[in-house]
C-alpha cells in the first residue's frame, strides 16, 4: 500500500520532532573526580561521581568508573560534597535571592514564615520548602514587631487554629510553625528592634494558650506534619513542652531550667541551631551545652534573612555548632545534609548514593579543615544541572 506523499512527510515530521526532543531531554552523563568525597554521611577518597539525568547515577572507585562517560571533571585537590539543607530561613518575607542562596552552597532551603507554597525548584534551582505564615495569639509575635501582613495569621480558638492548620497544609506547607514568644530577651534580634520599621513590642506579648497549641499539633500530626515553635524563654518552651511541639526553631535565647530541656529532650524534640543569629544571647550556649550533654538532637539552621547572616552556607554556625554542641567536623557535615534530609522525609536528599537528585558543591582543599571555604564553593550542581564552576577558569 502506498502512502501519500503528503501523509508520509507528516509522520517525517513528527518522527524528527519526537527524536530531537529525546535527544534535547538525553543528558550526557558527567564524571567528577575529586581528592575527596563527602557522601552526605562519610569522607571518602580514591571516589569520583558519576551523574546522569539529574540524579547520582553512581559513585565508587575513580579506577572503576573509568570510561563511563565522555564528559569528565578533575578538581585535583577538592572536596566534593552533597547540597546543604538550611532549615530556617526568611527568603520570602526579606526578598532574598533564591539564585544568591544556591550559589553560595544552599541546595535545599525551608522558608519559615512567608507566603505558603507547594515545594518547588531543585532543577537548577534552590529547592524551597515552606511553613507558611506563623500561627499566634491576636497580637502576638511577630505582629508588633513585623505586622501581620503575610508573615503571621492571629488565632482565637481551637477550631480556628485547627482549620489555620488544614489551610497551610493544602497550600503546600510542609510544616507548622507556632509563635510562642513573649519578647524582650536580651540579646534577641527580634527583641531589640533594630532592624524593624515597626513599634517595639510591648513588655510581653500575648501568647497561645496551651489548648490552642495542643489543637494545633494534634491536627498537623493527623495530616503527618510536624510543628516547630519560635520561642526564646522558659514560659513558651513550658508550652511547647507540654503541648508536645516537635521541634524549637532556635536554641532558646534565656537559660532554660534543665528539668524542662530533659523534658524535652525525652520527647525526642529537634532544636534547629541558629547559635549564629542569637550569639548575643545570654543563655544560648548553656542551653546548647546543656542539651548535647542530655543527648538532644540539632538540626541546622542559620537563619538566613537576618542581617549579619550569609546568604548561604554560614560558615560561623558550623563552627558554633562543634564548639557549643560538642560535634566533630563530619558530624556538622551530616547534620547538615544526610540527617537534614532524612527529616525532611525526602529519599536520598542529602547524600550523594545512588538515585540522590544530584545536589552537590565542591571546594578546593579540605573542608573538613576549614568550614570558611564552604561559604564560597567553586562548583555547585543543582538537579545535575551546573550552576556554579569555578575550577574551569
Amino acid at each position: 500500500m502506498k502512502i501519500p506523499l503528503n501523509l508520509l512527510s507528516r509522520l517525517l515530521f513528527i518522527l524528527c520532532l519526537f527524536s530531537s526532543t529525546f535527544v534535547i531531554a538525553e543528558e550526557t552523563p558527567l564524571l567528577l573526580h575529586a581528592a575527596r568525597v563527602f557522601d552526605g554521611n562519610n569522607m571518602r577518597t580514591n571516589t569520583s561521581v558519576l551523574i546522569s539525568n539529574g540524579k547520582i547515577a553512581r559513585i565508587d572507585s575513580r579506577d572503576a568508573l573509568k570510561n563511563t562517560a565522555s564528559k569528565v571533571i578533575d578538581l585535583g585537590d577538592a572536596t566534593i560534597l552533597a547540597g546543604f539543607i538550611e532549615l530556617h530561613a526568611h527568603l520570602d518575607f526579606q526578598h532574598i535571592p533564591a539564585d544568591t542562596v544556591l550559589r553560595h552552597g544552599i541546595t535545599t532551603l525551608r522558608d519559615v514564615g512567608g507566603s505558603v507554597h507547594q515545594p518547588y525548584g531543585g532543577d537548577g534551582s534552590l529547592r524551597v520548602l515552606t511553613s507558611g505564615q506563623i500561627i499566634t495569639a491576636p497580637d502576638g509575635y511577630p505582629i508588633p514587631n513585623m505586622g501581620a501582613d503575610n508573615i503571621a495569621i492571629p488565632v482565637a480558638s481551637e477550631a480556628q487554629a485547627r482549620q489555620t492548620v488544614r489551610d497551610l497544609i493544602n497550600g503546600g506547607a510542609v510544616i507548622i510553625k507556632i509563635a510562642l514568644e513573649p519578647g524582650n530577651e536580651a540579646g534577641a534580634p527580634w527583641s531589640s528592634g533594630h532592624h524593624h520599621a515597626h513599634a517595639k513590642p510591648p513588655h510581653a506579648m500575648p501568647l497561645l494558650s496551651e489548648a490552642i497549641v495542643r489543637a494545633i499539633v494534634d491536627e498537623a500530626h493527623q495530616h503527618s506534619r510536624k510543628v516547630t515553635a519560635h520561642l526564646a524563654e522558659s514560659k513558651g518552651v513550658k508550652l511547647a513542652v507540654n503541648a508536645g511541639v516537635d521541634e524549637w526553631a532556635h536554641i532558646p535565647c534565656d537559660a532554660i531550667p534543665e528539668p524542662l530541656l530533659k523534658k524535652a529532650a525525652a520527647q525526642r524534640v529537634k532544636i534547629v541551631t541558629t547559635f549564629d543569629t542569637l550569639s548575643k544571647c545570654s543563655g544560648a550556649a548553656h542551653n546548647a551545652h546543656i542539651w548535647s550533654a542530655l543527648g538532644g538532637e540539632f538540626l541546622y539552621g542559620a537563619e538566613i534573612a537576618h542581617p549579619d547572616i550569609p546568604w548561604g552556607i554560614d560558615a560561623q554556625e558550623l563552627n558554633l555548632m562543634m564548639h557549643l554542641a560538642n560535634m566533630k567536623p563530619l558530624e556538622v557535615l551530616r547534620t547538615v545534609t544526610s540527617k537534614a534530609g532524612q527529616y525532611l522525609n525526602i529519599p536520598l536528599l542529602g547524600t550523594l548514593q545512588v538515585g540522590a537528585p544530584a545536589d552537590l558543591i565542591a571546594v578546593r582543599g579540605d573542608a573538613t579543615q576549614n568550614f570558611k571555604l564552604l561559604e564560597y564553593p567553586d562548583l555547585v550542581m543543582s538537579g545535575g544541572k551546573m550552576v556554579v564552576n569555578y575550577f574551569d577558569k
